[in-house]
Parts: C-alpha cells; structure tokens; sequence
C-alpha cells in the first residue's frame, strides 16, 4: 500500500482480468512490467486525487487524468466514487486496478490551478516525471490560505450580504463581521483537532447564533436577527450543490446524490447550530417576513465585495479575482432590475442572473484552469436563499413545539419559506449549469495543454 501525498487515504493494486497460464507469465503485460510504470500509475492517480478533492468537476478530473495518462503512455479509466478514486491501467494481457481514498469535501481553487499547471506543462513537453512528482508533492503539501486572510474575507463576506439583505448601520455591519470573523477562526482551530467536515459549519453556526441571540436579547442593533443569519449565509456548501448537479445531469447518479447529500447534510448542520445558539438566548427566528428594498449601487457594491470574499477564502490566485467579481456584479445588477424594474419574482432574477454568469463562466474557468463549481458559485453568492432556508428550518422548530396549536401562519409561513429557498435554489442551478453542458455539448471542451509528447517530452 502507498501513501498517497495530499489525499485522505492510499492506493492499493488489484490485477484483473482474464488468467495467464505459468508459461505465458513471462511475456505477459511486459510493458507494465517496464521500471516505473508503477510509479506512473502512482503518479497518475495523485493528480487526479489533488483535483477531486479540491472542488474539480468530475468531467475536468477525468479529462485531465486521461490526459497526464496518455502523456506517460499509459491507458486507464478513472472512475470516481465518493471516498473513493479507482484507476483502471489496461496492458497487454488484462488490466489493473488501483484504488485511491478521495473525499470530495473540500474547494481550493489554488490548489486545482496548481495541478493543471503541472500536468499542462507536462504534456507540453516541458519538464518530465520527476518535475511532476515533486510538483504534486508540493501542491499536496501547500496551506491554505492565511488565517488573517480567512477571517478577514469571512467577515466582509458577512457584512456585504448583511448589506444585500438591508442591513445599512455601520454597528450591525460590525457585528455581523466580528461574529462571522470568529467563526472563521472557530472553524480554523476545528480544522487542527477533527478530520470530521460537519463539526466546522455546525460550530462556526452555533458561535453565530449564540452571538446573535445576545445581541437581539440587548437590543443592541435594529437588524437583530441578520447578525446571527448572515455570518451562517457564508457557511453554505454551494460548489458541492453544482458538482453534485452536474454529476446528477451526466447520469453518474451515485457520486451525484452523494454531493447532493453532503452539501444537504451540511445545510442542516448550520441550521441546527444556528437555532440552538438562538435558543440559548431564548430567541426564534420569524417565518416569512418582507425584504428590505436595497439601491442598485449599494447593491452592486455589496454584491462585488461578497464575491470578492468568497473567491478568496476559496484561494483563487489575486491576479484572477477582478474577472467573477465583475461577472458578478453585473449579474446582480440584471437580477435587480428583473424583479425591482420588471417586476419579476425573486426566483425569475436568480435564474437570469444565474443564466448569464453559467455563459460568461464557462469559458473563462477553462482558460484560468479553476474548477467550474467554485468560481460560478462565488459570482452568485450573494443570491443564495439563506434566509429563506433558516427561517424554515425555525418554523419547523415553532411548528414542532406547538404541535396542533400551532397557528395556521406558522404553517403557511414555514411552507413559503421552504418553497422560495427551493425554488432559489433549483433557479440558480439550472440557470448556471446549463449554459455549461449546452457550451460543452454543441462547441466541445476548449484544447488544454498536451502537445503529444510523452515522458520528458519525447514524441510518442
């Protein structure tokens, strides 16, 4: 068994395929038998593992595996599960197998531009095996970004959306920053202790809603309940949903489902943390309740600012920020005016929105070499429907506590809550994954690197 450097298991060969009988063994798969194919299968299957976890889509890691593969002269499948990546090498006289532990819980943009640089400039021919290995091995190796820089982003993250959401007196910003910021920090420290990827929303969720039941109970700020939803907005596990989507949409229902759950499960960790954190302070979060109208520039502004925030506690390299920020403000700018102009429902200006930045998008996370779920996600953040699910999720709570006293308006509140969160949601998906399958569909996959070359460059 070896180690597999930056992933979270090892790598364990099992020969399949049709038996050879003793006098055939000699000659049986002799170019698999060549010194260093193991190391290249090894190889192989580390690449793929750095871009799994760290947030690549599905389709990219499969094509960039096959593409390092056939640079080393190897042929192999790659079939992804969730915990799991399994690389099939075929030779002469059968194939093999190895297996990878990967848990797609993580999204480091850094980290996939890193590895598509390696495997880019390996295909091209410009530096060979050696380069390679050690340039994974420091990619698996690599932190991520600062504390400062985490914390920081987290708390501007907050307050823009505190912002988007109407929040405007410099007090309730600050609080919503300090709350989120600490959370922040939480989730650092938690990071050190537990592997376990639920215990960090949930805790940085129930900091959140202890910090911001104390602040209502004082009556410290006049957007109480915002300082206590918003830094749990920055929480929500959206490139999970769209990988998880677009694998549903390529009929890999299992690994899709799996994303799906993972991202629902953490949903429900955050809501969990946050009402009990509430609860400590004796304070419920309200079903339904009317938007707070918000002017365009503000708006925008917030909205650019959020982007900012989440793209770079995803580590997307600086010199690349300026693009979604401004895909999404613009975005945000065409959702306002379909439902503040047009008078369109806010699921109606989630999809347009969402339309255009899957359009703009696409291209240009090809040409950056960053996973597609990240920078879409980060371009609209400022449109998740967090409010809408954790007002469901205390609704349900009131609902349960009131059992068949509950007022009709508690139901009725709740069910309009869950609804519109749903609906937000199923709009932001489609509209950002279906300008990328139709692109990849109708135009094809941009050409990335690869010249033909094999090891060290050498033509095959």
């Amino acid at each position: 068994m070896t180690r597999l450097g930056g992933s979270s298991g090892s790598v364990g060969r099992a020969a399949v395929g049709p038996p050879v009988a003793a006098d055939d063994a000699p000659g049986a798969g002799a170019a698999d038998d060549a010194p260093g194919a193991g190391a290249a299968d090894d190889l192989i299957l580390r690449a793929a593992t750095l871009l799994f976890v760290n947030g690549q889509t599905t389709e990219r890691t499969i094509e960039a595996t096959e593409r390092l593969a056939a640079a080393l002269g190897r042929g192999v499948t790659l079939l992804p599960r969730w915990g799991e990546l399994s690389l099939r090498v075929v030779y002469d006289r059968g194939a093999r197998v190895e297996v990878g532990a990967a848990d797609p819980v993580g999204v480091d943009m850094g980290r996939v531009a890193a590895t598509n640089r390696v495997i880019d400039g390996f295909c091209d021919g410009l530096s060979d095996a050696g380069a390679v290995a050690e340039g994974l091995r420091r990619i698996a190796v690599r932190p991520p970004v600062s504390l400062r820089r985490f914390a920081c982003m987290a708390g501007l993250g907050a307050a823009a959306l505190g912002v988007i959401f109407g929040a405007a007196h410099p007090l309730s910003l600050a609080l919503i920053a300090l709350s989120a910021g600490a959370g922040a920090c939480l989730r650092r420290g938690l990071a050190g202790i537990s592997r376990n990827p639920l215990i960090q929303p949930f805790a940085a969720a129930l900091l959140a809603g202890g910090f911001g039941g104390v602040v209502a109970y004082a009556h410290v700020s006049s957007m109480q309940l915002l300082v206590a939803v918003c830094p749990c907005m920055v929480l929500v596990p959206g490139p999970h949903l769209l990988n998880g989507a677009m694998d549903l949409a390529r009929a890999r229902v299992a690994l899709g489902a799996a994303r799906v759950g993972f991202a629902g499960l953490v949903i429900v960790m955050i809501c969990a943390g946050l009402l009990l954190g509430l609860s400590i302070a004796g304070i419920s979060l309200p079903v339904s309740g009317s938007a707070v109208p918000v002017p365009l520039a503000w708006d925008v502004a917030a909205a650019g600012v959020a982007v900012a925030a989440y793209g770079s506690f995803f580590d997307m390299p600086w010199r690349s920020l300026p693009i979604p920020i401004g895909i999404g403000m613009l975005a945000h700018a065409g959702r306002w005016m379909v439902v503040t102009l047009l008078g369109g429902s806010v699921e109606v200006g989630a999809f347009v929105a969402c339309l255009l930045v899957g359009i703009a998008i696409t291209p240009i996370a090809d040409r950056l070499r960053l996973p597609f779920a990240a920078l879409a996600f980060a371009s609209v953040v400022s449109l998740i429907p967090g409010v809408f699910l954790f007002r469901m999720g205390g609704g349900l709570v009131a609902l349960a506590t009131a059992g068949a006293k509950a007022p009709a308006g508690l139901l009725l509140g709740t069910v309009a809550d869950g609804s519109t969160a749903v609906l937000i949601i199923l709009a932001m998906t489609f509209g950002l994954i279906f300008p990328k399958l139709a692109i990849e569909h109708f135009v094809g996959s941009p050409p990335v690197g690869g010249s033909g070359r094999g090891v060290g460059g050498q033509p095959r």
